[in-house]
């Protein structure tokens, strides 16, 4: 009796573990988020800045040089993003597996 009681508390345990790992992991992944949004905002304002400071100089040289500086700044953008999602993805992928391994352990 003493036995399965410690051993459904234990299951019990890594079930709340899990619950806490995984909730952590939201708030990760929306802290990432709300990150990126920020800098994306960012980063845009700087540029709209740009645009005008050029649009006053009005050479277009300069215009097509801050537009291709636009163009890869996006596109890093996009990376960072990309990579932000594949890792969170990542983490969960692993997390259900470790919840899957565990479940079998306790189900054995």
């Amino acid at each position: 009796m003493m036995m399965m009681t410690m051993i459904t508390i234990i299951i019990m345990m890594i079930r709340m573990m899990m619950l806490m790992m995984m909730m952590l992991m939201m708030m990760v992944i929306r802290m990432m988020m709300i990150m990126m949004m920020t800098m994306m905002l960012m980063v845009f304002r700087t540029m709209v800045l740009m645009m005008q400071k050029m649009m006053m100089m009005f050479s277009m040289t300069t215009m097509m040089t801050t537009m291709l500086m636009m163009m890869m700044m996006m596109m890093m953008m996009m990376m960072m993003m990309m990579m932000m999602m594949m890792m969170t993805m990542m983490m969960m992928m692993m997390m259900m597996m470790m919840m899957m391994m565990m479940m079998m352990m306790i189900s054995r």
